[in-house]
């Protein structure tokens, strides 16, 4: 064996060609399971999709690289479960792409997050982390009070709408200004937020300022949804209790 590799080594398109054909293989077993996702992944009847301010939010925590310190990926430990709640179900992440479980724990796992906290604990938070944890290591991120751009919001809901998120066109149409609806609970367009999202959005200034839409909305307003967007998790834990 070790004679046909160094001989191998010799023959430099020989070589590649190995490489290719290994490297084939590998990806084969990565990816072929996922052509029957959804064979094996059953969606929550009442999991809902973000809102597009949750979405906005989703996207500044990917960009500000928020996955490469918090994990959102609670495990079937005891530990775990006592500190975070019910074990991370496949089918909680249906309607996520990119999919941000990962195992990275410099900070907590946020995977229950929403409503742990106050709007306020989160915002002070991000704005100064050690003014509420001392001891915290986060960078801060006083840039989130400027305003939120939602020119592709639309563009965005369409596009997750193509790979199957059960976003539909009044969805789709209304993302821009259901963002700024969601920020302003005594706006026109708050019931249109509920009527298309369900009635456990939260609908509220997520920074305290209802008068303009800032990163720190959409962001805030990601943070509190984590863990709130199907009760499946907790009814799978309520039954092994029983």
């Amino acid at each position: 064996m070790l004679k046909l590799h160094y001989n191998l080594e010799k023959v430099s398109m020989g070589l590649v060609a190995a490489i290719i054909v290994a490297a084939s293989i590998g990806g084969i077993v990565e990816i072929a399971p996922l052509f029957t996702i959804d064979e094996t992944v059953d969606v929550p009847d009442d999991l809902r999709p973000h809102t597009p301010l949750e979405l906005a939010g989703r996207e500044i925590y990917i960009r500000e690289g928020c996955y490469a310190c918090h994990s959102q990926m609670v495990r079937s430990l005891a530990d775990e479960l006592d500190r975070y709640g019910p074990y991370s179900l496949a089918s909680e992440s249906a309607y996520d792409h990119p999919m941000l479980w990962g195992s990275k724990r410099t900070g907590p796992d946020l995977a229950r997050l929403g409503g742990k906290y106050s709007d306020d604990w989160h915002v002070q938070h991000l704005i100064d982390p050690r003014s509420v944890v001392p001891a915290s290591i986060m960078p801060a991120y006083p840039w989130m009070t400027r305003s939120l751009d939602t020119k592709l919001l639309g563009d965005s809901l369409a596009t997750l709408a193509r790979v199957g998120v059960p976003y539909n066109a009044p969805m789709i149409s209304e993302a821009a200004a259901d963002a700024q609806a969601q920020s302003r609970p005594d706006s026109d367009g708050a019931d249109g937020v509920l009527e298309r999202y369900g009635n456990n959005v939260a609908v509220r200034a997520f920074d305290g300022d209802p008068s303009r839409l800032t990163e720190m909305d959409a962001l805030v307003a990601y943070l509190q949804s984590l863990g709130t967007l199907t009760e499946a998790p907790y009814e799978i834990l309520a039954e092994g209790d029983q």
